[in-house]
């Protein structure tokens, strides 16, 4: 497991905070395209989001050993809506690490009532993630386009490889067997 992850974990809510401010500096002539360029590179190499399915979503939560739900850290930082809050869904190298590091406000709960989070914020409107550091999967999200770091990077910024779509993300995400 690599170091970056615990580390993220512990400060994510800084993290997020840092990603839109460094975010707004793509505003800037001339400087703006050497940050896009940068976040780019650390969302394509590093730390970053696909895109998934609900169905996708539901099969990566069967083949997980274990789930624990917790806040969206987006959601949790920006409260741009009204929408849950309650829709993270760490799983592999995310759920070890969240509870060694007993990170509160997560627990542990049955796949099916995670998959039943996951469609119930399905039903609401909210989009399906699932994030990576370093080629780890970590964790499924349900979250808004207004909050969604990610996407707000993507959409407002050109932060193009902050999130994307995969190709056989839930053969990728099986191969580190959970």
């Amino acid at each position: 497991m690599h170091h970056t992850l615990p580390f993220y974990g512990r400060f994510r809510h800084k993290f997020l905070k840092l990603y839109i401010f460094s975010a707004k500096l793509t505003l800037i002539p001339l400087l703006g395209r050497l940050v896009r360029w940068v976040a780019n590179s650390y969302g394509r190499n590093r730390h970053g989001g696909y895109f998934i399915t609900l169905g996708e979503a539901e099969r990566m939560i069967d083949v997980s050993n274990s789930v624990a739900l917790g806040p969206c850290g987006c959601r949790q930082v920006f409260h741009n809506c009204d929408r849950p809050i309650m829709t993270e869904i760490v799983v592999g190298a995310g759920r070890e690490i969240y509870s060694k590091m007993g990170k509160k406000g997560f627990r542990q709960v049955s796949k099916e009532e995670a998959k039943e989070v996951m469609r119930q914020c399905h039903g609401s409107g909210m989009m399906h993630t699932v994030m990576q550091c370093q080629g780890l999967f970590y964790a499924l999200c349900s979250c808004c386009s207004c909050c969604c770091v990610p996407t707000r990077l993507k959409k407002n910024y050109g932060v193009e490889y902050a999130i994307t779509k995969r190709k056989n993300i839930v053969a990728d995400f099986e191969k580190q067997c959970w």
